[in-house]
């Protein structure tokens, strides 16, 4: 009931969600996914939610306060005195655990089961940019160059372009169209991931961003996009041949300045069918 998306890159980081939930066909509500942690020129956090939408707020809420401690005696750690974004990713992990704690086992009374998916991504001076994907029981996992993007709630429809076009090197403008058009993607094929979406893209070493907008269905860019990547995406698939069938010849382009002749074949063999 939901789709979240971030990028790191070696120039920034992009995110972007959404803000549609709901309980049934005829209860749809809009809720903020995306909460933004600033303490301007030391450290600049981005979590982005998805799952059961009173375990993502809990968490939430919590995170705020939380304090990790490995010691007893130990100062504790919290995301706004965390020397790094991994020990801040731990006290995110520590906030889900504490509400599990308090909660898991009254929801799994009514076979509610606790479901929470997180992006959480930043910089904190001091170390380069970090982007991690935080799962139910609080473990998780860091973003790779191999893999620069981490996505939660209805991902499989917005996963294509990202695969196509992001790598490390992709300039952070055109991440963000990127990711505009993978939201795009889930819109149309999705009715429950919906507008208005919140979106930040933030500079490396900058540790503030003034790129923080909300977009909805009024915004004359994602209008133009959505439009533009429609009609383009038509002229594509109309620039491609039509299959031939029974032994009938067309010319497949198989690079340039050469082609060959590809027919498609009807299968007649029963056996041959059901394979």
């Amino acid at each position: 009931m939901t789709y979240c998306v971030a990028i790191k890159l070696n120039a920034g980081l992009v995110f972007l969600s959404d803000s549609r939930t709901n309980a049934g066909l005829d209860q749809i509500s809009t809720f903020r996914k995306m909460i933004v942690y600033e303490k301007p020129g030391d450290r600049f956090m981005v979590l982005l939610s998805a799952g059961n939408l009173s375990i993502s707020q809990s968490v939430r809420e919590i995170l705020q306060v939380e304090k990790l401690k490995d010691h007893p005696d130990d100062e504790g750690i919290t995301i706004w005195n965390a020397k790094s974004m991994f020990d801040a990713a731990r006290v995110l992990g520590s906030a889900i655990r504490r509400v599990h704690e308090r909660d898991a086992a009254a929801l799994a009374k009514t076979g509610v089961d606790f479901n929470v998916s997180l992006i959480f991504g930043g910089q904190i001076q001091g170390e380069g940019m970090r982007l991690f994907q935080v799962y139910s029981p609080g473990n998780f996992i860091e973003a790779t160059p191999e893999t620069p993007y981490f996505q939660i709630g209805e991902s499989k429809y917005g996963k294509p372009v990202l695969d196509r076009v992001i790598t490390p090197h992709t300039p952070l403008d055109e991440a963000a169209k990127c990711a505009l058009v993978s939201m795009d993607s889930t819109l149309k094929s999705n009715l429950s991931v919906g507008l208005p979406m919140d979106m930040v893209v933030y500079e490396a070493d900058t540790y503030q961003s003034d790129r923080v907008v909300c977009i909805d269905e009024h915004n004359p860019y994602f209008r133009m996009l959505h439009d533009t990547w429609g009609q383009k995406l038509r002229e594509v698939f109309d620039g491609i041949e039509d299959p031939s069938w029974n032994g009938e010849q067309t010319n497949i382009p198989l690079m340039l300045g050469s082609t060959r002749s590809l027919p498609l074949k009807k299968i007649t063999n029963e056996d041959e069918r059901l394979i």
